[in-house]
């Protein structure tokens, strides 16, 4: 395996570093801004400049591997730009690879119809439109995703839909125009993992009734956000089934193993800039005398954080290079294994560098207890640390008879 940077990703790398530096950290204060100003849930119009200035450079759609709508970039060379757009909170919708619009659109890509893509791929590739991902339930343990209880049911020439999700990321975006639904179609059938199928729910679809939006340890992630829902009775046309009935698992490890991969990339990204304002603090504060970063106890997380954070790239660089050349079920054991691994080590850095900034690093002054919610909650999403850490036992027992 080769992790030197092609001539591709190593330009795309650079042209996203400046655009970052020029245009993307600098917004971030005003994003907040006008996020607290008014209504909370309506897009902002600094993202929406910034997202017309990142097409009109090229920056945009990077995350497709072989697509001709993208830039055709492996997962390996798309691992380094991942990071980059992770280092900020609203960098990757800037340039179009946002979870979970990247999920989806992936999803829309692999298994949609060349109907469904034209109505709803082609302005999610446009960025005109967001979109959600309905799969987690209240009422049942999710982490099995057999445990599903929402209906799918087929009447004539619609499906009839029920349940209630949580969870649901993207659908406080009133941008948010469809919604990737999976639940039981065939709840009899002896193959539990052939009940469940995914389908396309307009999202202006009469019975869905958002609940509630739900705070991540006091974040609301607005106006993006994840929220319970409840689908009641709601019809949509057959056509609107992806793939087919029963495909639902199928759809799901198909998707979930890049969003997995890219959530771990940007949470390096994140992680790195917290490591970075770590530094940057202890190097300006003063305490018995002498600065922060020469305490013995600081070096040593510093350090430590180095370590940490370097062992994690090459992990998900393997991962990513092994996605590449055998497939993404072939590489499902390295996917579990960062999945575990890239979060548990941002909790660490990111809990070293709130430390670090003593009490200003719990506050919303240097976006490092923002950085710890999210790091904290990827240890849940897309699979709770539990049931990767079986998987990749499992597969480990396998080798040895």
């Amino acid at each position: 395996m080769d992790f030197e940077l092609s001539p591709k990703t190593r330009d795309l790398s650079e042209r996203l570093t400046q655009f970052m530096e020029a245009h993307v950290y600098p917004a971030e204060p005003r994003f907040a801004e006008e996020v607290a100003t008014g209504d909370r849930w309506q897009p902002t119009s600094v993202m929406e400049e910034l997202k017309a200035k990142a097409r009109a450079e090229g920056l945009w759609n990077l995350f497709l591997p072989e697509s001709e709508k993208g830039f055709g970039l492996t997962n390996l060379e798309y691992a380094p730009l991942c990071e980059i757009m992770g280092r900020s909170i609203i960098a990757p919708e800037v340039f179009n690879c946002s979870a979970p619009d990247t999920g989806n659109m992936e999803v829309l890509e692999r298994y949609g119809s060349p109907e469904q893509k034209e109505r709803w791929l082609a302005p999610l590739l446009a960025g005109e439109i967001r979109s959600a991902f309905a799969m987690t339930e209240p009422a049942v343990a999710s982490s099995d995703a057999t445990n599903i209880e929402s209906s799918i049911l087929r009447d004539g020439d619609h499906y009839v839909i029920n349940g209630r999700k949580w969870w649901t990321s993207g659908i406080g975006d009133p941008r948010c125009a469809i919604i990737i639904f999976m639940g039981k179609s065939s709840p009899d059938n002896p193959d539990r993992y052939r009940q469940q199928s995914m389908i396309l729910v307009p999202r202006d679809t009469p019975g869905i009734d958002v609940k509630r939006m739900l705070p991540v340890f006091g974040y609301d992630d607005a106006p993006h956000g994840h929220g319970e829902v409840v689908f009641d009775n709601v019809r949509v046309p057959v056509e609107n089934m992806l793939l087919g009935e029963g495909r639902g698992f199928e759809i799901a490890q198909g998707r979930l193993g890049p969003g997995r991969i890219h959530h771990c990339m940007r949470l390096i990204g994140l992680t790195e800039r917290a490591l970075e304002k770590m530094c940057v603090r202890t190097k300006n504060r003063v305490a018995f005398g002498r600065p922060i970063a020469e305490q013995t106890v600081t070096l040593e997380r510093i350090a430590d954080s180095r370590i940490l954070i370097d062992q994690a790239r090459l992990l998900v660089l393997n991962a990513a290079w092994k996605m590449d050349v055998a497939g993404n079920k072939e590489a499902r054991k390295e996917i579990a294994m960062i999945k575990v691994a890239v979060p548990v080590m941002a909790c660490q850095v990111i809990d070293w560098a709130i430390q670090a900034h003593g009490g200003g690093g719990v506050s919303d002054d240097f976006g490092v207890a923002y950085a710890y919610a999210l790091a904290r909650m990827l240890r849940l999403a897309d699979g709770p640390d539990e049931v990767h850490r079986n998987q990749i036992g499992r597969l480990e027992l396998k080798r040895h008879h």
